[in-house]
């Protein structure tokens, strides 16, 4: 009886998740048919990973009939780096890198120093810009509604003025999943097909099809600091200061981002069945649980959307 009910469960999980993956591919066929030149918005992270495969699946056996946007900080893990090489290169696609270094370089932003400076809020204006220069009126994002508050908020067409900034108080409704891609002249639209997912439905549908992932995401042996309640990797960007001491633990990351502000989590979950039984006891988001930018305000997330984040 009890692998009866289990076998039900998991044909039910089956289900939900070819719901969610039609729902998706919907999502970006639309806006193929209604945008001009969209492109897709890859950080080699789980969401967009899962993002990739959706619209590899919407389009195949032809190729995707749009780029793949990388803004890189410059300051990622190396291993998620190397995979989003292989991934790409492997698949074919033509991977656009954005260099906030770049950015940098040409005055476009300042780097932020001290202890705790970040490139994060540089990647706003790495992003703009290549948006602008690609000429690019729709974004793919992996965003999700249940990773942060100002995302639950945002829907599935997120629309930016010329400025390529967000007013939530100017969205258009979308009723029984009718979307309107209109968009004026300098206008982008952020569009967000995992809205609906969560973090257990990624992780289960990664392991339905089999997906590879960065070894990050897996338990593994890294020598971190704790700061602010944080585990951070030691590297070049990284290092700890007085009071911090290092030690090597077992852990794994949640999320992927800039490594000076994206924390591990002490873990032993080195396979995805371990991972999706690790998540499903957790109490907290992966943002809130692993992000220092999201600890900054209360409405950290929405600040920087409104000024042309992803």
């Amino acid at each position: 009886m009890t692998t009866t009910l289990e076998t039900r469960r998991d044909h039910a999980r089956v289900d939900e998740l070819r719901i969610l993956e039609a729902e998706s591919v919907h999502i970006i066929r639309e806006v193929v048919s209604e945008l001009e030149r969209p492109v897709l918005l890859f950080s080699a992270g789980k969401d967009s990973i899962v993002l990739l495969r959706l619209a590899e699946k919407a389009f195949r056996p032809a190729p995707l009939p749009f780029p793949v946007l990388h803004v890189d900080t410059g300051h990622n893990f190396d291993e998620v780096i190397a995979f989003r090489d292989r991934r790409i290169e492997r698949a074919g696609h033509r991977l656009v890198v954005a260099s906030v270094q770049e950015s940098i370089d040409r005055g476009r932003v300042k780097e932020v120093g001290g202890p705790n400076g970040s490139r994060n809020r540089l990647q706003i204006r790495t992003l703009l810009d290549a948006l602008e220069d690609g000429g690019f009126d729709a974004a793919f994002g992996g965003a999700r509604r249940d990773e942060e508050r100002a995302r639950a908020k945002e829907r599935v067409l997120s629309f930016r003025d010329e400025f390529g900034q967000w007013d939530p108080r100017a969205q258009r409704p979308e009723p029984w999943s009718l979307y309107n891609g209109r968009i004026r002249p300098g206008e982008q639209v952020r569009v967000f097909p995992l809205s609906n997912w969560t973090e257990l439905d990624i992780w289960r549908y990664i392991q339905l099809e089999g997906l590879e992932l960065p070894p990050i995401y897996f338990a593994h042996e890294r020598e971190v600091f704790e700061r602010d309640g944080l585990l951070l990797a030691t590297s070049r960007f990284t290092t700890p200061g007085a009071g911090e001491p290092v030690s090597v633990q077992r852990v794994r990351y949640r999320t992927v981002g800039d490594l000076t502000i994206t924390g591990a989590v002490r873990s032993e979950a080195a396979d995805i069945a371990a991972v999706i039984a690790e998540i499903g006891a957790s109490t907290v988001s992966e943002r809130g649980e692993t992000r220092a930018d999201d600890r900054t305000s209360a409405a950290a997330m929405e600040d920087r959307k409104r000024e042309g984040y992803f």
